[in-house]
């Protein structure tokens, strides 16, 4: 009789180790997921990735015109990278065959606001409207929801990061810009880049058509970092690295 109900015992303690065992498997693939897929929720703005792999992304922003991205386009294929670009949702509603390509590309899309307003000019409700207007529009055009954005102009301020933060939005800023939009000459954004650019810098350019020298300067960027041992890779994957550093607005 003893040994039955110490048979018993075992088995619900096996049964208890089993179920433990399982339970921590399954947090552990769940994290693992989240490590992956899933970007790095910052307090602050993004700005840079802390990595110590030779990784860095390129980004661009698009809000108006459909000259410049076909040539981007071609020259992200033709030296197989992959890009993550920021969008108004105004111009992918104008132009969802293109927001269709970026993706079939191998590309990211994320947002760029609704009507590239400037969100420190905006009270909060504005701002909450065009991050929900410009994410709908994004996906209605033939995207993804986009869980990250980078803010019209760059600006922000407290009021629009809490905003953004409180829709699950992630912004981003970056760590390297050319000021490639104020058409300084193809030269001289490649130098810019090249002068700055290390492991984990998020590369800002424009593949609008007011950029007149960013598709001439592309694959110069491209072939004399990988030539100095870089990797292109999307704005996730480069999160997915390690943990990001952000600019905290206190």
């Amino acid at each position: 009789m003893l040994w039955i109900i110490n048979g018993k015992r075992l088995k619900n303690i096996m049964l208890i180790i089993i179920a433990a065992f399982f339970a921590a498997l399954i947090l552990f693939v769940q994290k693992q997921d989240t490590d992956v897929f899933t970007p790095i929720k910052q307090p602050g703005a993004l700005s840079k990735v802390m990595t110590n792999q030779k990784h860095l992304s390129l980004t661009f922003d698009i809000n108006w015109g459909d000259q410049q991205i076909p040539l981007i386009l071609k020259t992200l294929n033709e030296e197989h990278v992959k890009a993550t670009f920021f969008i108004s949702g105004e111009w992918a509603e104008r132009h969802p065959n293109i927001v269709r390509g970026i993706l079939r590309g191998g590309h990211e899309i994320e947002s760029h606001g609704m009507r590239h307003e400037d969100y420190t000019q905006l009270d909060a409700q504005r701002v909450r409207s065009d991050i929900l207007f410009g994410r709908e529009a994004i996906y209605k055009s033939g995207g993804e929801r986009p869980d990250m954005i980078r803010p019209p102009f760059g600006k922000l301020n407290k009021e629009a990061l809490k905003t953004a933060t409180g829709l699950h939005q992630q912004v981003v800023l970056w760590s390297v810009n050319p000021q490639d939009e104020t058409n300084p000459g193809y030269k001289t954004i490649v130098s810019r880049v090249l002068e700055h650019a290390g492991k984990g810098d998020i590369i800002k350019l424009h593949a609008s058509d007011a950029a007149k020298g960013t598709d001439r300067a592309l694959p110069l960027i491209i072939r004399e970092l990988e030539n100095r041992g870089y990797t292109f890779v999307t704005l996730k994957s480069l999160i997915s690295d390690t943990q990001s550093k952000s600019n905290q607005m206190n």
